[in-house]
């Protein structure tokens, strides 16, 4: 099975039924197919096999397509965080160098300094109206007979496409500082989202919200839905108001929501109790939920559920889910088993492996490996990165767990130096060898503090460079269009000097005591 076998599919099988509904668009399955079809034709008429199409757009019903077209057209799909800077972005896309950019006009009027450096694009189409930056906006492209033949997908293009041809290529913050592509292929994605039917089923009625940025792994969660032939209401960024108002007015039945997302709606002083009636499940990852949140979510929506995915953009998704049932335990009288992520699906196997890959007795602790079809299939132009994720078949997934008696699994610590905030992933690395190019910067270390909200918080500390000083609220301003905004600093800590292990390496776990108890936002 092919990524766009799940749109031909549902076509078929209920062409009127409505698959997206974003904004003023509302399409049917029909409506999907067919634009899937049109935009696959047009970018194989300016692309060769295995070329890359970058992506740079906020959620738009293009990019839903986009999902689809750009593996059908034996092209992949590389995909840039909208939030971050110009000069990142053009990082990017030197690496991958695309042949075709994709981009709303607002991406385009960000990127005018930079976009020309990249020598590899040959095509810059806008996705929402003519740009001067674009050669063409995708309106114009795809009217009836201006674009190539978008007769129905067949098997001969088919014949032509491998399940284990890269279909998207995310990048993932790498502990070194510099992102590493990860390749998910047909086989993989589409791995993934049979193993979340499976564990996390949805009803023939259901509606699916989803608030986060396509530009993630978790857009493979649209692709879940469109497997399930129910419709995808996509919002072009969260917005507590408008996601009220999109479920109650959609009858939204399902939703992902990250745990800082869920207490904004709660909290939302515009909230009637009738706004989140239609819920019946939301799924939530990227942090735990605390418990004073799950118990005020079964006292207020005694009616929903909910249910935790634990995955990485490697995995193409979710492997391990934590159920709704679970989780009334976890707020009855069985506290513990919140800090559990879950049980694997049925199509991964799980290993508590140490650091040579073998694998330790029932209980211990030791790094999370997991094998299945939906691990990925490297790190783009990296093959010692890909090698060192490896053993056999299993991925090192960098994590620290332990299985319980039930089976159950906890995730206990990382292994790698990164921080999750807001569902971002940020390495340490990256935002430290940025502080360290201020010149009153000494030394620097860079961790992340828990926070009931954002679930990890940054937190710079610095040593002053010999005879300088440093003012936390100035640094904080400095990395201000040098650092997406996600990866600054909230609170920096001034000190006078950095812990530091026997080998004479800063040692992280006490730079976190050092700092747990502070607050100095900058």
């Amino acid at each position: 099975m092919l990524l766009h076998h799940v749109v031909e599919f549902a076509a078929a099988a209920r062409p009127d039924d409505t698959s997206l509904i974003a904004g003023q668009e509302r399409w049917t399955f029909a409506d999907l197919h067919d634009r899937v079809a049109a935009m696959a034709a047009t970018i194989g008429s300016v692309t060769s096999p295995g070329d890359r199409v970058a992506i740079i757009a906020d959620n738009h019903p293009a990019v839903v397509t986009a999902l689809y077209s750009v593996p059908l057209a034996r092209t992949i799909a590389t995909f840039a965080n909208t939030r971050h800077t110009p000069a990142e972005i053009a990082t990017l896309l030197h690496d991958t160098e695309p042949t075709v950019v994709l981009a709303s006009g607002a991406q385009l009027d960000r990127l005018v300094a930079v976009l020309p450096a990249v020598r590899s694009v040959r095509s810059v189409i806008c996705i929402d109206g003519p740009h001067p930056c674009a050669d063409a906006d995708l309106a114009a492209l795809l009217e009836p007979g201006t674009s190539p033949s978008t007769s129905d997908i067949d098997e001969d293009v088919d014949e032509d496409i491998d399940v284990d041809a890269c279909a998207w290529l995310i990048h993932t913050s790498g502990t070194t500082g510099r992102a590493k592509g990860a390749m998910l292929t047909h086989r993989s994605l589409l791995a993934a989202v049979q193993n979340t039917a499976i564990c996390r089923p949805m009803a023939d009625d259901d509606v699916y919200l989803f608030p986060f940025p396509l530009f993630h792994v978790a857009a493979y969660n649209v692709v879940h839905s469109h497997l399930r032939r129910r419709p995808v209401v996509l919002m072009p960024r969260f917005d507590a108001a408008e996601t009220l108002r999109l479920i109650s007015s959609e009858q939204v039945t399902t939703c992902s929501l990250a745990p800082t997302m869920l207490s904004m709606l709660l909290d939302h002083p515009g909230r009637s109790p009738q706004d989140l009636a239609t819920l019946r499940q939301i799924s939530y990852g990227a942090s735990a939920m605390p418990l004073d949140l799950l118990r005020r979510v079964l006292r207020e929506l005694p009616d929903c559920g909910l249910a935790q995915g634990y995955g990485m953009t490697e995995l193409s998704g979710n492997a391990v889910f934590l159920d709704p049932e679970t989780h009334r335990r976890a707020a009855a009288h069985e506290e513990h088993l919140l800090a559990a992520a879950g049980r694997p699906g049925p199509l991964v196997a799980l290993r508590i492996a140490d650091d040579d890959g073998n694998e330790l007795p029932p209980g211990s602790a030791g790094e999370i490996l997991v094998r299945g079809d939906q691990v990925c299939a490297g790190y783009w132009l990296a093959p010692e990165a890909t090698a060192e994720s490896r053993v056999g078949p299993w991925l090192r997934t960098g994590d620290i767990g332990r299985i319980d008696r039930e089976g159950f699994l906890y995730v206990v610590d990382r292994k790698k130096d990164l921080i999750i905030s807001g569902g971002e992933n940020v390495a340490s690395r990256e935002v430290e060898d940025v502080l360290s190019t201020h010149e009153a910067v000494g030394q620097v270390a860079v961790v992340g503090l828990a926070d009931d909200r954002w679930g990890e918080r940054i937190c710079a500390v610095v040593v002053p460079a010999p005879g300088l000083e440093i003012e936390p609220a100035e640094l904080v301003a400095w990395t201000d269009g040098r650092l997406a905004g996600f990866k600054r600093p909230r609170i920096v800590v001034v000190v006078g000097e950095l812990p530091v292990n026997a080998s004479g390496k800063i040692d992280k776990r006490l730079v976190r005591e050092l700092v747990s108890g502070h607050d100095h936002a900058g």
